[in-house]
């Protein structure tokens, strides 16, 4: 039987292959948005990941710059990155190419009790089926992060697109409860539009949860596009820019909207 999530995680990592098949060495080399990092970047850190998931040892080098980094998982991750940066964007992705097909046999080849086993993720203690599926997110947004910098979109529809948004919007009762601190009987509603879009009413009743109804009168109602809603939860886009250049727009509570807008990233 097929794990659908697996499946995923093969439609995003196929995706990013055909945009590689297509970028030149200038392209590859290409600045994103996620500072300190180019297109080829963002590919050697998801090959990176997986070597290490599957217990390789970090590359023994040291990075040129560290003043993008901010914790001890960034400071990791960089050094699978510098490893390969001066690497043609070409031999960048064939590794990518192979890893990818190694892990996802391997992954095929887990049992569901091996899927289903409770281990560490990024998110807490959670089934490994769990942690594929924020491979299946990560890898989606450094494809989004690769297209921005490009100015190549694309892949913005779909299982993997769902997937992802969804991801975003199980952080939004603590974004709203807890960072923004939206007072007890308020409601934020995100108007998300798109071919992927949504609406996600968050209701504060004793504690933030997402309601199933939309409230008559929300406290605040934030609209914005599938691209953003993904990029400020993920924290690729300047929240205070968002907001100036009318990416989000705020109906209601002023205050609380824009204070939720700036609390909306949730990723480390």
């Amino acid at each position: 039987m097929t794990e659908p999530v697996i499946d995923l995680l093969d439609e995003v990592w196929q995706s990013i292959l055909e945009l590689g098949e297509s970028l030149t060495e200038a392209e590859w080399k290409q600045p994103t948005g996620l500072p300190g990092w180019s297109v080829q970047d963002n590919l050697s850190h998801i090959t990176g990941t997986e070597l290490m998931m599957r217990g390789e040892p970090a590359p023994e080098v040291t990075p040129a710059r560290t003043d993008h980094l901010h914790n001890p998982i960034g400071e990791m991750n960089e050094l699978w990155v510098e490893a390969r940066r001066h690497l043609p964007g070409q031999m960048v992705l064939d590794e990518f190419r192979a890893v990818a097909a190694e892990r996802l046999a391997e992954y095929r080849a887990m049992t569901p009790s091996e899927l289903d086993a409770v281990g560490p993720t990024p998110v807490g203690t959670a089934p490994f089926r769990e942690f594929i599926a924020i491979r299946v997110m990560d890898s989606w947004a450094h494809e989004q992060d690769m297209r921005r910098a490009l100015d190549r979109p694309g892949h913005v529809t779909g299982p993997v697109v769902a997937l992802s948004i969804g991801r975003v919007t199980k952080a939004m009762p603590m974004v709203v409860g807890k960072r923004a601190g939206a007072p007890d009987g308020s409601s934020v509603v995100f108007m998300i539009t798109g071919d992927e879009g949504c609406v996600v009413p968050v209701v504060v009743a004793g504690r933030a949860g997402i309601a199933d109804s939309v409230p008559d009168q929300p406290t605040v109602e934030l609209r914005m596009d599938v691209d953003t809603y993904t990029a400020l939860g993920m924290g690729r886009v300047d929240p205070a820019a968002a907001l100036a250049d009318g990416q989000v727009t705020v109906e209601g509570d002023q205050d609380l909207g824009r204070s939720v807008v700036t609390s909306m990233n949730f990723m480390i």
